[in-house]
């Protein structure tokens, strides 16, 4: 390879590492979520899973579908991470509000239980990332996300 063409090259990945507003945001989001699963793990749930229980809990019961809308989740993200909330009993299909092609979701008690005794802990991670990244830092971070999701529901709906 002729050296003009290795120093563009080399310009091209400087500029895609440093400047990519995806590769940052990745970063982000792998940090922070360590945090929550860290504060999280002496409880058995995962960032992703706890956030699950939370919509769940908040809008019980709740189909398949309408999760997955509001949590901008992909079916097989979701398909696997509602697999696990069964198997450990946090969650169930109840025949309340089915219409026979689909079952809604509602928390057990066991998983009402999680749900309130993690709290806490997911306090904690937030408080950790607010801190991490500065008031500006969150105050950014939140209105941008909040500025993605009214675009993203003006063009669906």
């Amino acid at each position: 390879m002729e050296t003009h063409t290795k120093s563009v090259l080399a310009s091209v990945a400087v500029a895609t590492v440093c400047d990519s507003i995806l590769l940052r945001t990745r970063l982000l989001s792998k940090v922070i979520t360590g945090i929550y699963d860290q504060q999280l793990r002496p409880f058995g749930v995962s960032a992703a899973q706890f956030a699950l229980l939370a919509a769940i809990g908040a809008a019980a019961p709740i189909t398949r579908s309408d999760i997955a809308r509001r949590q901008h989740l992909d079916k097989s993200t979701l398909t696997r991470n509602l697999r696990a909330i069964f198997l450990e009993g946090w969650a169930e299909e109840v025949r309340e509000n089915a219409n026979g092609r689909s079952k809604p979701i509602a928390l057990t008690p066991t998983g009402k239980e999680l749900l309130l005794s993690a709290h806490p802990a997911w306090l904690a991670a937030q408080a950790q990332c607010m801190t991490l990244l500065g008031d500006d830092g969150a105050v950014a971070v939140i209105s941008s996300a909040d500025r993605i999701l009214n675009v993203m529901a003006s063009l669906v709906g």
